[in-house]
């Protein structure tokens, strides 16, 4: 269950209640005359299921309440009512399948935004990673993948695309590209680091790694592979389970093949170079590609699931 908040206009708090009232997978509705202050109106609650939850908040941003006034949700961790269930069990679907696009949007965005954490993350994930390769360390490549924020940045473009949100994708763009060219040259500047204090060599990088060869040596696989992580990204995503969203992050060697990249051109060795950067742009097309679609299905599915109102007031 969702916990829905409006801020509304006392002259639309009527059509706002009639709206809660009627749909299918409300419970609990509250209203608050004069409640508001800032923004001054009417306070309007209710518990919705989450798999009614995206056709009621369109409706009531078809109000204008999100310009006159505030739309506000939350996720209840626990809701102990009988009419609660019975909201459930109306809404047709299941909440884990349910998709509220707005909040996809908004979390999108705020994932996807260039600012001095991001950076700061991408720059450690990739110079971690770094020593992974050199030590040809499975954990740190692992730990590496876990610590990179850029799972943020291919949704944002993923939902950019599907939703037709031009703003939204330049920006998850220009963090995507930022992120990698700054944690590259900052693991360069690393590696030269190391390789002064004598802890990184260029004879550690031409030996023979088992256990990090593959991050320079791409093939069908390495795209296989990113489709379906860029898949189960998008529904971790789109189903909030952030759970799922840290296996799929450690499953595709975006963050590992950049610094192996910014190792071997340190130390010269373009062949190495090349080979990671080909498995870091199959990896970032495999995940964006399956990302799109997954999104596309979903907006399918979910549209031909609209096409059946929910309610009196969408007939």
């Amino acid at each position: 269950m969702l916990h829905l908040r409006v801020i509304t206009p006392p002259d639309r708090t009527a059509q706002v209640v009639a709206l809660m009232e009627q749909s299918v997978g409300t419970a609990h509705l509250v209203v608050l005359p004069g409640a508001a202050h800032d923004p001054r109106g009417d306070l309007v609650q209710c518990d919705v299921a989450r798999e009614a939850a995206d056709e009621l908040i369109t409706a009531l941003r078809a109000l204008r309440l999100d310009e006159d006034g505030a739309i506000t949700v939350d996720t209840l961790d626990l809701c102990l009512s009988r009419r609660a269930e019975r909201a459930e069990e109306e809404a047709p679907g299941e909440g884990a399948d349910a998709v509220l696009w707005e909040q996809l949007a908004d979390a999108t965005h705020e994932e996807s935004t260039l600012s001095v954490t991001y950076i700061a993350f991408m720059s450690l994930a990739t110079m971690i990673a770094a020593c992974g390769v050199v030590l040809d360390n499975a954990i740190l490549i692992v730990g590496a993948m876990a610590v990179g924020p850029e799972f943020g940045p291919l949704a944002g473009i993923c939902t950019g695309l599907v939703r037709r949100a031009p703003r939204l994708l330049w920006r998850s763009s220009l963090a995507l590209v930022t992120g990698f060219a700054v944690a590259m040259v900052a693991t360069v500047g690393f590696s030269v680091l190391m390789s002064w204090f004598g802890l990184f060599d260029a004879a550690g990088l031409e030996a023979a790694r088992p256990n990090t060869s593959f991050i320079y040596q791409p093939d069908a696989f390495s795209f296989v592979v990113a489709v379906l992580a860029g898949i189960a990204g998008t529904l971790s995503l789109t189903s909030a389970r952030s759970g799922t969203l840290v296996g799929v992050a450690i499953s595709v060697t975006t963050i590992p093949a950049a610094a192996n990249a910014a190792v071997a051109f340190g130390f010269q060795e373009y062949r190495q170079a090349w080979g990671s950067t080909e498995q870091l742009l199959l990896n970032l097309t495999g995940i964006i590609l399956a990302g799109t679609v997954t999104l596309l299905v979903q907006h399918w599915a979910w549209s031909r699931r609209r096409e059946r109102p929910l309610s009196p007031l969408a007939r």
